[in-house]
């Protein structure tokens, strides 16, 4: 099924619903721990529409839909990404874990791997923290693993939303790639 996706052409290719219905979702899930910009929500949303995340949790003071604010960047994505509000983002991952899933901290830390030196594996779920104070130390104690991105440049970090499309996109390749 994968191999059928198009990429947008010159015509501006848009799958209808019933397509994108009949495509496998990643066997990732997504939690957000108290993000506090709505824009970055929304953008968020959209990534995860565009490879077919399995589901969103929006945990602790995180916002949710309907907000215009999230809207704004989400272009419609909260409307076809399956997603869920916990207020305890720990119960949320803890749950997850207890479900077989991986459970893997978009977070620098002294003993992080790269992106590019992590072989990932699958359902997972991928943690993403404040946009100051990043993944609570809570959630990084009960992750597997931390992956950082490589920082190739004078900075050394991205924002949230923009880390977490990175991660997703090398979460992508990996899944497609064991689906081929």
């Amino acid at each position: 099924m994968l191999e059928d996706v198009k990429s947008v052409d010159s015509d501006h290719y848009r799958p209808t619903q019933q397509e994108i219905q009949g495509r496998p979702r990643m066997r990732v899930s997504l939690v957000c721990e108290n993000l506090r910009s709505l824009y970055n929500v929304g953008a968020i949303f959209r990534t995860a529409d565009a490879v077919l995340v399995e589901k969103i949790y929006l945990t602790g003071l995180t916002g949710t839909p309907p907000s215009s604010r999230i809207q704004k960047t989400a272009l419609g994505a909260t409307e076809v990404v399956p997603w869920e509000y916990r207020a305890e983002a720990l119960d949320c991952v803890t749950e997850l874990k207890r479900l077989g899933y991986a459970v893997v901290a978009l977070e620098r830390t002294k003993d992080s791997k790269t992106s590019w030196d992590t072989q990932f594996d699958y359902p997972l779920c991928l943690v993403v923290g404040n946009e100051i104070t990043g993944v609570s130390p809570e959630l990084l104690a009960l992750a597997d693993y931390a992956v950082e991105l490589p920082m190739l440049g004078r900075a050394v970090s991205l924002n949230v939303a923009t880390a977490c499309g990175v991660a997703l996109y090398e979460l992508a390749r990996q899944w497609k790639a064991r689906l081929s």
